[in-house]
């Protein structure tokens, strides 16, 4: 493989920040075009911030874990271990209640229980949890460059691939890895309302590794394939269920419908499907307050008499998705039920 020098988006870097007396975590609502922290002293603000979409997408991941080292700082100084323990299920708690379509926050609050339950007799309890928390951000960050290995083998030079709203890790892993590989892709992304992600923190990560990226609005996109302008649709996948179904930021059902129409394939990228998500069924689709489809980026951009809808998730099938890139390998849709049963 050659090596090449790849430049790591400031987001990648900067997300979240874990410090001695906070978590630090980047305003993904206004950056970049405002480099901004929201300082969260306590797992309590932290659960607040991911609530209100400060961080998002992979951001809550880490987020969330570094707000259990928070609460591990403060259960440190209670008497018993009983009570240690209630405080960190108290904090464990909260942080689940604050996004529950993607399973990130359940998958790292499980694994920060089971540390937790291992260390929390030991003196410098929170310490020791804290380190425990980086090695597990290493691991999680290892999984990403495996997604992107294997996701890359879909991009050719010279590809033009479209994207739908902040992929994260895995989005940018697989431009890396094709670069390491000699191939250079192209980039266009849809704006994603109201949040604007997709023009915002998807295009500006893209710029910053060097590559060429185009912005379109969310109604483009179908217009955009029909010109041949699309190589292959890629996206990532808040949750991906046994059944093969990818549960993603709303809006990418349209766009697989579309790629199916013109013949483009559409990859999905996870880390790994959700064992405890047999069919969709099986996953809660958050609905968020409707009046945030009534402004984009704070500012109203409706008229005040109308009501607004905000599903923030739509539901794509197998029949649509060309493959599953995951940090396993890549798999059908079909297949994943036996790949990962």
């Amino acid at each position: 493989m050659t090596e090449v020098d790849v430049q790591v988006p400031t987001i990648i870097r900067m997300s979240v920040l874990l410090e001695e007396d906070r978590v630090r975590i980047l305003d993904r609502r206004v950056f970049p075009l405002k480099t901004t922290f929201v300082d969260c002293p306590t797992y309590e603000e932290v659960a607040v911030a991911i609530e209100d979409m400060v961080t998002q997408s992979n951001g809550p991941f880490f987020a969330a874990s570094a707000g259990m080292v928070l609460a591990a700082r403060k259960a440190e100084r209670m008497a018993s271990l009983e009570a240690r323990l209630s405080y960190m299920a108290k904090a464990r708690d909260r942080l689940l209640r604050t996004r529950p379509t993607n399973n990130n926050i359940r998958d790292v609050m499980t694994k920060m229980m089971e540390a937790t339950t291992e260390l929390i007799a030991e003196d410098d309890f929170a310490a020791r949890l804290e380190e425990r928390t980086r090695d597990i951000w290493s691991w999680r960050m290892g999984r990403g460059r495996r997604v992107g290995e294997h996701a890359a083998s879909f991009i050719q030079d010279g590809d033009t691939v479209l994207t739908h709203c902040w992929a994260e890790s895995s989005f940018i892993e697989t431009l890396a890895a094709a670069l390491r590989h000699g191939r250079r892709a192209k980039v266009i992304c849809t704006e994603t309302r109201p949040y604007l992600q997709g023009s915002r923190l998807t295009a500006h990560s893209v710029a910053e590794m060097g590559l060429d990226v185009t912005v379109i609005t969310d109604n483009m996109a179908a217009h955009a394939m029909s010109r041949g302008k699309v190589s292959c649709l890629m996206t990532a996948a808040d949750r991906v269920t046994l059944s093969g179904h990818v549960i993603n930021k709303v809006g990418t059902l349209q766009l697989a419908i579309a790629a199916r129409h013109f013949a483009l394939p559409y990859i999905a990228l996870v880390h790994a499907p959700d064992r405890q998500a047999a069919t969709p069924a099986d996953v809660r689709l958050e609905e968020r307050d409707g009046k945030e489809a009534l402004m984009c980026l704070g500012t109203p951009t409706a008229s005040p008499l109308a009501r607004g809808w905000y599903p923030a998730f739509d539901v794509t099938p197998p029949d649509f998705v060309s493959a599953v890139a995951t940090s396993d390998g890549v798999f059908a849709a079909a297949h994943l039920r036996t790949a990962f049963s």
